[in-house]
């Protein structure tokens, strides 16, 4: 009766094959330039190929800051966002393992008792006949498994593996996050703190300036319009300066969340940011760009997460098979149910196979499918965000430098402006206007520059993080 079975064999591997899990995963092709537009100006950008699985170096340390270190440290300890992240990591591992486990047999105890009485009919007796109250001890082991026959199990596993290694991505992502936003809130407490050490040696100097036109206005050597108009750079620039310690304030508060402390527990030293060298941060290749980035890791994985679900959703129209097995005692009398004579046992298999169900496997894979091309398209999207930061940093940094440079000879002209304007002024040759105009071109010269300076730094932090937190 078997020998025709042989006929219907290259059928069922058909079958098979064709149940089996998710579709062969392709990368996207994402269209990747030669080169960063940005870094080519100058050809000062060096290459570098790391890979995003290789170990992040502590880019921080390339500031040659101890504090910056220190914080940086203190954030990647308590910040509850990347707590956060870690539970969430544990998770998903811990969903990758409930997922692994159906691959192996579920083994359990199983004990009961019951007591009731059945009827005489059920029994096959005559109507009437009495029938006692009996009770029923069991304990056995039980064990069932399913066959992936079709590869639900295998591809159940592959999407929550790819899903744990998204989450530890998105992880990796955050630390970057974390550490990148502690040095940017540093650099610019920094250069506040410059700016603010800035505006109240302006004050000083214009207190200087309204004493002085006081002494002349009371000797009659110049009229009231010059000491109201020093009275009001004065009243101008400690507004200014009032307004700076709000936002050195609100900083220093940033600055305390990140770290996972509250704000009246953290207080940040005045520390000016100085002119200092900035490391030089090499851009290297784009498609470097797209091993390095955690977030595209993370969306990689979530493409590969998704694939494998399209084959979840298809092994569901075919049969299922599942074993089951028991074996233990069972008696009326609680003392025999570990005796030989109770013994007991059950093997079993069952399959399993839908064919009516309204559609809904069918909408399953259509909606599975949807879901890749969603994570295909938000890839995608990941990858041309990417460039797009780098780019927009890479050209920050090109432009500020050129700024800076020609601040600074904004500065050394208004420098030499207000030095001439004083004398002149101090002679009677020109007019305390001419002079408060001096004064204010050569602040308003200096401040910028103090601006620049904290720009610069956080530009290149911007930088660092645009690339992956490493080169």
């Amino acid at each position: 009766m078997f020998q025709g079975l042989h006929k219907f064999k290259p059928i069922f591997a058909a079958l098979v094959l064709t149940g089996c899990a998710a579709p062969a995963f392709h990368q996207p092709d994402v269209d990747v330039p030669a080169g960063f537009k940005e870094a080519a100006v100058d050809g000062r950008w060096k290459p570098a190929q790391p890979a995003e699985a290789q170990e992040r170096g502590e880019w921080w340390k390339a500031f040659g800051d101890p504090v910056l270190e220190a914080l940086i440290a203190d954030a990647t300890a308590a910040n509850q966002n990347l707590a956060a992240a870690t539970a969430r990591v544990r998770q998903a591992r811990a969903l990758a393992g409930v997922a692994e486990s159906d691959r192996i047999p579920q083994v359990g105890v199983q004990a009961g008792a019951q007591r009731g009485r059945a009827s005489d009919v059920s029994l096959g007796l005559p109507a009437g006949t009495p029938v006692a109250v009996g009770n029923v001890f069991q304990a056995k082991l039980t064990a069932h498994y399913e066959v992936d026959l079709f590869r639900r199990v295998a591809a159940n596993v592959s999407a929550a593996q790819a899903d744990a290694a998204a989450t530890e991505a998105t992880l990796r992502s955050v630390l970057l996050a974390v550490q990148a936003d502690v040095a940017q809130t540093y650099f610019r407490l920094r250069a506040a703190d410059a700016e603010l050490a800035f505006l109240n040696e302006t004050v000083r100097l214009r207190e200087e300036n309204v004493r002085i036109n006081q002494r002349r206005f009371d000797l009659g050597d110049i009229g009231e319009l010059d000491l109201a108009r020093a009275r009001t750079e004065l009243a101008t620039t400690r507004a200014d300066a009032i307004g700076l310690e709000r936002q050195r304030a609100q900083l220093e508060h940033a600055l305390a969340v990140l770290l996972g402390k509250p704000p009246a527990a953290f207080t940040a030293d005045t520390n000016p940011l100085l002119a200092s060298n900035l490391p030089g941060i090499p851009s290297g290749l784009p498609s470097a760009l797209l091993e390095r980035r955690p977030d595209i890791a993370a969306a990689q994985q979530a493409m590969i997460a998704a694939n494998a679900r399209i084959g979840v959703a298809r092994s569901a129209r075919f049969p299922a098979l599942r074993l089951t097995a028991a074996g233990g005692g069972e008696s009326a009398d609680l003392s025999d149910v570990f005796t030989w004579s109770s013994r007991t046992w059950l093997l079993g298999a069952v399959a399993s196979l839908p064919i009516l169900d309204g559609g809904r496997n069918r909408n399953n894979i259509v909606r599975s499918e949807a879901v890749l091309e969603e994570a295909v398209a938000v890839y995608r999207q990941s990858v041309l965000a990417a460039f797009a930061e780098v780019e927009d940093n890479l050209i920050g940094l090109r432009t500020l430098a050129g700024q800076a440079e020609a601040i600074d000879d904004a500065v050394a002209s208004a420098q030499r402006s207000a030095e001439l304007a004083e004398k002149l002024y101090r002679a009677g040759r020109t007019s305390y206007l001419e002079l408060l105009d001096a004064q204010r071109n050569l602040a308003s010269a200096k401040r910028a520059a103090v601006q620049l300076r904290g720009a610069r730094a956080t530009t290149t932090v911007a930088l660092i993080r645009s690339l992956g937190g490493g080169w």
